[in-house]
C-alpha cells in the first residue's frame, strides 16, 4: 500500500514556506522540513525557519532538533522522516515535505537506506579504493564490486567511481550487500513534488532582498553567536554564517561578507534548480502567475482523488 506524499520544492526564496502553509491548512496536512540546516537550534534567521506562530497553526518536524555541534546525516533524515510521515498517516493528515536539499529528498523517495555505517575506518577504506581505482582503473574497481555484489554492479556503471565505493564500503564496514541496503525497486510512496521557480533575475533580485532582510532581523548577532562557539562546527558550514566568520576574524569587511552571502546564495539556487530539474519527477510552478495557488490546489486535488 502506498503513501501520499506532498513534496514543495524550489530555490531559497522563491516561496515555498507561504505557499506550504496554505496547502497545509487546506488540505490537512502537517510539514516535514527537508532543509538540512533547519535542523539545527538557535539557527533561525539565517535558515529561514517558519516562526513560532506559524509552527502553532501547521504542526511541524525536524526543526531545531540538533545542537550546533552535531552532525547530520541523510541516513539520519531518512529514518527520521520515514517515521514521522507513518505519524502524519496515523493522524490521517497529509504529509508533507518542504524544503531545498534536494539529494535528502531524493534518497528518500528512492528509498535508501545508507544507516549503519559508522566512522571508525571509513575514510581509510575510502582512500584505499580510491587508490587503487587509481592504479588499476575504474573498471577493475567495477569488476571487484560485481565479484561481491552482482546486483549492484548491474545498476551502477563503471564510470561512477563515488558509487561504487560507496557500495564496496557498505559491504566491508556492514558485511551486508549494498543491493540489500538500497532498495533498487520503487519506493512506498505515491509522490507529488510541486516545484516552484520564476525569472532567474527576480530570483536573484528577492535572494538578495531575503539576505538584507536577515541583516536586518538580526542575523549578525546570530552568526556571531555561532562563531564563538568553536571552529569547525557541523552548523558553521551553512551559508549566512560561514561567509561571516572570516569579517568576525578581522579579515574581510563586512561589506564584503555580506556580499559574498548573496553570491553563494544565488550560485547554491542554481544548482538546487538543477538538481531538481534533472534528478526528480518535479511539476513546475510560477508562484507570479495570477491564479498560481489554485494551479497548486488543483493538481493536490487531482492527484488525491486518484486514491
Amino acid at each position: 500500500m502506498t503513501t501520499k506524499l506532498l513534496l514543495i520544492v524550489g530555490p531559497t526564496a522563491v516561496g515555498k514556506t507561504d505557499l506550504s502553509l496554505k496547502i497545509a491548512q487546506k488540505f490537512n496536512g502537517e510539514i516535514i522540513s527537508g532543509d538540512s540546516m533547519q535542523i539545527y537550534r538557535n539557527l533561525d534567521i539565517g535558515t529561514a525557519k517558519v516562526s513560532m506562530t506559524e509552527r502553532k497553526i501547521i504542526k511541524h518536524y525536524l526543526i531545531d532538533i540538533c545542537q550546533v555541534d552535531q552532525s547530520y546525516s541523510v541516513a539520519d533524515f531518512i529514518d527520521q522522516c520515514q517515521f514521522i510521515i507513518d505519524l502524519i498517516k496515523q493522524k490521517h493528515k497529509l504529509p508533507m515535505i518542504v524544503g531545498g536539499t534536494g539529494f535528502y529528498l531524493q534518497a528518500l523517495l528512492d528509498n535508501f537506506h545508507l544507516g549503519g555505517i559508522q566512522s571508525t575506518g571509513k575514510v581509510e577504506l575510502r582512500r584505499k579504493w580510491e587508490a587503487f581505482a587509481q592504479a588499476e582503473g575504474k573498471d577493475a574497481l567495477w569488476q571487484k564490486l560485481n565479484k561481491i555484489d552482482p546486483l549492484a554492479a548491474k545498476k551502477i556503471p563503471p564510470a561512477n567511481q563515488r558509487r561504487i565505493i560507496r557500495a564496496l564500503e557498505v559491504q566491508q564496514l556492514t558485511n551486508k550487500l549494498f543491493s540489500a541496503q538500497h532498495d533498487f525497486r520503487q519506493s512506498n510512496f505515491d509522490p507529488l513534488i510541486l516545484g516552484l521557480n520564476f525569472d532567474r533575475q527576480l530570483l536573484y533580485q528577492r535572494i538578495n532582498q531575503r539576505v538584507d532582510l536577515m541583516f536586518q532581523q538580526g542575523l549578525l548577532a546570530e552568526a556571531r553567536w555561532l562563531y564563538d562557539q568553536g571552529p569547525g562546527l557541523p552548523a558553521g558550514k551553512g551559508i549566512g554564517y560561514k561567509e561571516l566568520f572570516p569579517y568576525f576574524a578581522g579579515q574581510t569587511t563586512l561589506a564584503d561578507a555580506k556580499e559574498l552571502i548573496k553570491k553563494n546564495s544565488r550560485h547554491y539556487a542554481k544548482r538546487q534548480l538543477t538538481w531538481f530539474r534533472n534528478k526528480m519527477k518535479v511539476t513546475w510552478l510560477d508562484p507570479t502567475d495570477t491564479d498560481f495557488e489554485k494551479q497548486a490546489f488543483d493538481k493536490i486535488d487531482k492527484w488525491l482523488q486518484k486514491g
